[in-house]
């Protein structure tokens, strides 16, 4: 095929690698896909929205760092906007750059990314274990895009973390209710049952999605560790209402850690779920 060097049609050669483990700090596992082989994608005009979407789908397999290099060539070619910020954003929190990429989220949170710059800084906080934060953040991504499943499923999480059980329920329940399918949603709400003491209820919902085993190991072990972290918070809680007065200054009571993020808990794209390493 002949190219111009003007007006002719533009090639992109991408080269879309196979899932990484996206390391980001020990925070989770990517899954593994089969490879994709190089694409060669001919655009006469669409070119910067055909390298975006490549963008989006080399991220979504986890090759982070490869997308870093691809948005700086990006920017050379047709400059900086928004949407190639929440990438960039996104890709450095998946690496371990959390202070950059929330300094780059701060800056979207007016104007038409802000809600996946408000989600991005809800799990740089959940990573963090500041769970007001992270309710804050999620709670804003939220009511930026009340349909969005994975903000939704996200906010709960958060929620269960943090103890806030009761609180959790609504925007679990939204997501399984308008992602029936979700293996996640559905998940998360499964999960949610069992916190709140309702078994049988948990078991319906597990069997009527026929999920994997993987899954529902996952989540008989998540309740236990949650339920257990918020039996020990709140007896922190209780203890350090009589031990304030005796303790001597500048000393702190450590606080449980719960479970990692809830990214990639209950993948929906695979049936093998990955520990996630907090």
């Amino acid at each position: 095929m002949k190219i111009g060097a003007s007006k002719a049609k533009t090639v992109l050669l991408i080269v879309l690698f196979p899932a990484l483990l996206a390391g980001c700090g020990g925070k989770h596992a990517a899954y593994r896909q089969a490879p994709v082989e190089p694409a060669l994608v001919e655009a006469p005009q669409d070119d910067r929205g055909m390298y975006l979407g490549l963008l989006r789908q080399m991220q979504q397999q986890g090759a982070y760092y490869a997308s870093l290099a691809h948005i700086d060539a990006f920017r050379q070619r047709f400059g900086d906007s928004p949407e190639l910020r929440i990438l960039q954003a996104n890709a450095l929190r998946e690496t371990g750059d959390r202070s950059t990429a929330g300094n780059i989220y701060r800056g979207l949170t007016k104007g038409a990314q802000a809600a996946p710059a408000w989600h991005g800084l809800g799990l740089i906080a959940a990573d963090a274990r500041d769970h007001d934060g992270a309710r804050l953040a999620l709670e804003s991504a939220v009511r930026a895009d009340p349909l969005n499943i994975a903000y939704l499923g996200d906010l709960g999480f958060a929620l269960l973390q943090a103890g806030q059980f009761e609180q959790a329920r609504a925007p679990l329940a939204k997501a399984a209710e308008l992602a029936p399918e979700n293996i996640r949603a559905i998940s998360n709400l499964a999960l949610w049952a069992m916190l709140s003491g309702q078994h049988a209820t948990a078991e319906s919902m597990i069997q009527r999605a026929d999920l994997p085993q993987s899954a529902r190991s996952e989540i008989y072990r998540l309740a236990q560790t949650l339920r257990q972290a918020a039996a020990a918070s709140n007896a922190n809680a209780v203890n350090n209402t009589t031990a304030l007065a005796v303790q001597p200054p500048g000393s702190s009571t450590q606080r449980p850690r719960p479970p990692g993020s809830m990214l990639d808990r209950f993948n929906p794209t695979t049936a093998t779920l990955q520990e996630a390493t907090p």
